[in-house]
C-alpha cells in the first residue's frame, strides 16, 4: 500500500474528480443547508471546502443531467424534456445526441480513468425497453458503469445495468449502498490499475427520490421527530438557514403553500402517517451520506483524498409529486410499497422558496452545490459561502479546466454546440468568474437569470404560455421571490423576455409545448417502433419460451436494417396465445390504418388484431393471413373505434405451425381522418 500511495501522490497533479448528484433532494435537506436530517458526511464536505447560496439545476432530472453531462443547455442536447418521449423535434428527442459530447469523453481524451455509479436517464424509454445501447454510459465515455439506466427503481428489488447488462439485483439488496460499494470499488480498481492517472467519478444517486424505500432502522430514527409537522419543521430549517448566514437576518420566508393545510389540523392518524412518510424521506437521505462517507473514508485511505475534487449538488427541487402505485399503501419503507412524501413536505424542503421540481421558480431550481478539494481551494476560504451564482453547465467548464484540456468543438466527426457553462475554479481562490447569463425552459416554464435579477413565468401543466405570467424578482435584495417588480422594472422585463425567446429560438425550444404528461407519451405511443429501429422497445410479447420466441433480426431481409425474426415452436392452437402486441390510446370515433410487410416460411394462419384492452375487448380489425413461402402483408382500416379506451394492436403467431418462421418489417399504425 506504501508503495501504492507515493505512486498515486507522486502521479496526480491533475485532481481526480467526483460529481456526486442527489435525486430530488430538496434545496434545504442537508445539514449544512438548514435541515434536521443526519448528513454528517456532506456537512463535513461543506466545513472544509465551499458551500454556494445561489447554484442552478434544470427543474427536472433529465434536463438537468444532460446539461451537466455535456455542458450545454439540454435541449441542445436533446433533452428539453423527458426521456419517457420522442416529442419529434431534435431538442425534444428525449436521448443524449451525437451533437453533444460527455465530460467523461472529454476527459477520457485527456487520460483520466472515467467511471459512473447510478441513475443515467439520458437514454430514451423505448430505447432503454429495446437494449439500444449506442447512449448509454459505456458508449458515452465511461470506463465502467453500475446502477439503474431509467429513471427511478425499486430500491430492494431493481433491474441493475452493470456496464450494457441488464439483470435482476440479488437478494438483500439495497440500491443507495450497491452505488455507494460499486464507487469504492472503482476507486480501488483505479488506484491500483492506473495510479499514474487522475480519475473522473460521476456518482448519481436515486436517493431520495421516490419511491419511499429505506431500513427500518433508519426509519425508526426519525419518525417522532416529524410528529412535530411541517410548519415547525419549516420554520426551525429557516431560523438555522439565517443563523449559519445562508440567508441574511432580513430576509422573508415565502407563506406555506396555500392548498397545504396547517399541521395542526390534521387528525392523529394523518399526522402519524405524514411524520412517516417524511421519515423514511429523511432515512434515504441519511442512507447516502453514509455512503459519501465511505466513499471518503476510501480516499483517505488510499491517500488520494487532498487532492480530489469533491462536487456535492441535486438535480432538482423538491418534488410535490403524487405516487402511490405499490401493492400495498401502507406507508412503512418496504419492497411493496410505491408512495411519495407529498407536497406537504415538499414545501419543506423548499424552504425558504416557492414551488417545486418542474417550475423554474428558486423552489424548483436552486440546488445546495458543496465543493471540496483540500489541494485546491484556499485555506482561507473552507467553511465559507460563495455569494456568486452558477449552473450545472458550469460543472463541464470547471472540469475541462482543471484537468488541463479544452472543450472540442468537433467530437467523433460531429459539430458541437458551443458549451455554455464557465468555469468554477475563480471561486477557489476568492474571485468571482463573471458568470453572465443562465437560461430556462421546462414545459413552458421559463427563467432567465442575469446578475441580481431574474425573469421567471410559471405555466400550469395543460395551460397555455401567458405573457402575463412573467414576474422579474431583484434576487439580490429579496432572494425567496416575493416582491415582482415586473410592472415597475417594464423596460428591464421586456428586454428580458426579448433575450430569453432569442434563446429559446435558437436552441429550438418553440413551439413551446404545454400538454399533460400523459397526453404526451400517449402521442408518442402512436409513433410505433414498426420498423425495430429500437429492435423490440415499446413491444408486449405475450407467450413464453415453449411456443416460440420473437427476436430483431439485423440481416437486412426486408426494407430496413432491422425486422422481427419469429420463430414458432409449438402451435398453440389459439392466436393470442403467441403473440406481440402495441398498446395506445385511442378516442371514441377515430379509425386506423394498419399495415406491415413480412416474409414466411412455413404454414398455418398470422393474425392482426386491432381490439380494446377493456372486458369486452372489442376487435375493430380482426385479419387473418394465409401463411406460405414468400412475401406476405397488407394494410387494413378499422371501423369507428366504439368508445375512449385503451387499444392495442397484437400480431399473433399461435395459429402457426411449429418450425414457421416469420419476418416482420414496417408495421404501422396511422390515424385516418373522417
Amino acid at each position: 500500500m506504501f508503495l501504492l500511495s507515493v505512486a498515486v501522490l507522486q502521479a496526480q497533479q491533475r485532481p481526480n474528480i467526483i460529481v456526486i448528484l442527489a435525486d430530488d433532494m430538496g434545496f434545504s435537506d442537508a445539514g449544512c443547508y438548514g435541515g434536521e436530517i443526519s448528513t454528517p458526511n456532506i456537512d463535513a464536505l461543506a466545513r472544509g471546502g465551499l458551500r454556494y447560496r445561489q447554484f442552478y439545476n434544470g427543474a427536472r432530472c433529465c434536463p438537468s443531467r444532460a446539461a451537466l453531462m455535456t455542458g450545454v443547455y439540454p435541449h441542445q442536447a436533446g433533452m428539453g424534456w423527458m426521456a419517457a418521449a420522442d416529442l419529434g423535434t431534435p431538442a425534444y428527442q428525449g436521448t443524449l445526441n451525437e451533437q453533444s459530447v460527455t465530460i467523461a469523453e472529454v476527459l477520457r481524451n485527456a487520460g483520466y480513468g472515467t467511471y459512473m455509479t447510478g441513475k443515467w436517464h439520458l437514454t430514451n424509454e423505448r430505447k432503454i425497453d429495446g437494449m439500444v445501447t449506442d447512449s448509454w454510459p459505456r458508449q458515452r465515455g465511461f470506463d465502467r458503469y453500475f446502477g439503474i439506466i431509467p429513471g427511478g427503481s425499486n430500491y430492494f428489488t431493481p433491474q441493475v445495468y452493470s456496464d450494457n447488462r441488464r439483470y435482476k439485483a440479488p437478494g438483500n439488496f439495497y440500491l443507495t449502498d450497491a452505488l455507494s460499494d460499486s464507487t469504492t470499488r472503482f476507486i480501488d480498481d483505479h488506484l491500483i490499475h492506473r495510479p499514474a492517472d487522475p480519475f473522473f467519478m460521476y456518482v448519481a444517486y436515486t436517493a431520495p427520490h421516490w419511491p419511499l424505500h429505506a431500513y427500518q432502522e433508519d426509519i425508526d430514527r426519525y419518525r417522532k421527530q416529524y410528529l412535530a409537522g411541517w410548519d415547525r419543521v419549516r420554520q426551525a430549517r429557516f431560523d438555522k438557514q439565517k443563523k449559519i448566514g445562508l440567508f441574511a437576518a432580513n430576509t422573508a420566508m415565502a407563506p406555506r403553500d396555500t392548498v397545504i393545510q396547517a399541521w395542526d389540523r390534521l387528525s392523529p392518524e394523518k399526522k402519524e402517517e405524514m411524520a412517516n412518510r417524511m421519515a423514511i424521506y429523511a432515512a434515504q437521505i441519511a442512507a447516502m451520506d453514509r455512503g459519501i462517507g465511505r466513499i471518503i473514508t476510501r480516499l483517505k485511505e488510499k491517500n488520494a483524498f487532498e487532492n480530489t475534487l469533491i462536487l456535492f449538488m441535486s438535480d432538482n427541487g423538491a418534488c410535490a409529486e403524487y405516487i402511490s402505485s405499490g401493492k400495498s399503501k401502507a406507508v412503512n419503507g418496504q419492497e411493496d410499497t410505491f408512495e411519495s412524501y407529498r407536497r406537504e413536505w415538499a414545501n419543506v424542503s423548499s424552504t425558504p422558496f416557492k414551488e417545486y421540481k418542474h417550475y423554474t421558480y428558486e423552489g424548483g431550481i436552486a440546488t445546495p452545490l458543496i465543493v471540496h478539494w483540500p489541494a485546491g481551494i484556499n485555506k482561507s476560504l473552507q467553511n465559507s459561502w460563495v455569494s456568486g451564482y452558477g449552473h450545472l453547465t458550469d460543472i463541464m467548464a470547471t472540469c475541462t479546466d482543471l484537468a488541463g484540456t479544452k472543450y472540442p468543438l468537433v467530437f467523433n466527426g460531429q459539430q458541437l454546440h458551443e458549451p455554455a457553462g464557465k468555469s468554477l475554479s475563480p471561486h477557489f481562490k476568492g474571485k468571482d468568474n463573471n458568470r453572465g447569463r443562465i437560461f430556462w425552459e421546462h414545459e413552458a416554464n421559463i427563467a432567465l437569470r442575469e446578475g441580481r435579477w431574474k425573469m421567471v413565468a410559471k405555466t400550469d401543466e395543460g395551460k397555455r404560455f401567458n405573457e402575463k405570467a412573467i414576474a422579474l424578482y431583484d434576487l439580490q435584495a429579496d432572494p425567496t421571490e416575493l416582491r415582482n417588480l415586473a410592472a415597475k422594472q417594464t423596460d428591464r422585463t421586456r428586454t428580458m423576455y426579448a433575450a430569453w425567446k432569442q434563446w429559446a429560438g435558437a436552441i429550438g425550444a418553440f413551439p413551446l409545448d404545454t400538454r399533460e404528461y400523459n397526453e404526451r407519451i400517449q402521442a408518442y405511443r402512436r409513433r410505433m417502433n414498426g420498423d425495430f429501429g429500437d429492435n423490440l422497445g415499446g413491444w408486449n410479447l405475450r407467450g413464453d419460451a415453449r411456443l416460440g420466441d420473437v427476436r430483431v433480426d439485423h440481416r437486412n431481409r426486408l426494407n430496413s436494417g432491422k425486422s422481427a425474426h419469429v420463430f414458432v415452436r409449438t402451435r398453440a392452437g389459439q392466436a393470442a396465445a403467441f403473440a406481440m402486441n402495441w398498446p395506445f390510446r385511442a378516442r371514441k370515433g377515430e379509425r386506423f390504418k394498419i399495415g406491415l410487410q413480412g416474409l414466411g416460411r412455413g404454414s398455418g394462419n398470422l393474425v392482426i388484431r386491432l381490439e380494446n384492452t377493456s372486458g369486452n375487448q372489442a376487435r375493430v380489425i380482426d385479419q387473418t393471413i394465409r401463411i406460405s413461402d414468400g412475401q406476405l402483408g397488407g394494410s387494413w382500416q378499422s371501423v369507428e373505434l366504439p368508445s375512449d379506451d385503451t387499444y392495442r394492436l397484437s400480431v399473433c403467431f399461435g395459429d402457426l405451425a411449429a418450425g414457421t418462421e416469420l419476418w416482420l418489417d414496417n408495421i404501422r399504425l396511422e390515424s385516418v381522418q373522417n
